[in-house]
């Protein structure tokens, strides 16, 4: 059983920093992606940041420059840095564990940014 915990998120104003972690547990393959997805009411989830146990990183251009993947594979553990956040950075963001081609979500947190 693959559990990933959400930390961090919350509301900040916009030019404002955020910090969201996550950390997995269970059976993990040493080989895997872990990365950060966003969703609004409506609309399809989709890719913000993920980073590969090689230290390979992946941006939606949205969030380039802007946003910073990092992971400890030690403690299977991800961190999203989120810097000059726009009200358009809204959203619900999931943690995200591919682990042998299975997808594993983590149960969401909110960040809101005021203008």
């Amino acid at each position: 059983q693959v559990q990933l915990v959400e930390s961090g998120g919350g509301l900040v104003q916009a030019g404002g920093s955020l910090r969201l972690s996550c950390a997995a547990s269970g059976i993990i393959f040493r080989f895997n992606v872990m990365g950060w997805y966003r969703q609004a009411p409506g609309k399809q989830r989709e890719l913000v940041a993920s980073i590969t146990t090689s230290g390979t990183s992946n941006y939606a251009d949205s969030v380039k420059g802007r946003f910073t993947i990092s992971r400890d594979n030690a403690k299977n553990a991800v961190v999203l840095q989120m810097n000059s956040l726009k009200p358009e950075d809204t959203d619900v963001y999931y943690c995200n564990l591919n682990n042998a081609g299975v997808n594993y979500w983590g149960q969401g947190t909110q960040v809101t940014v005021s203008s």
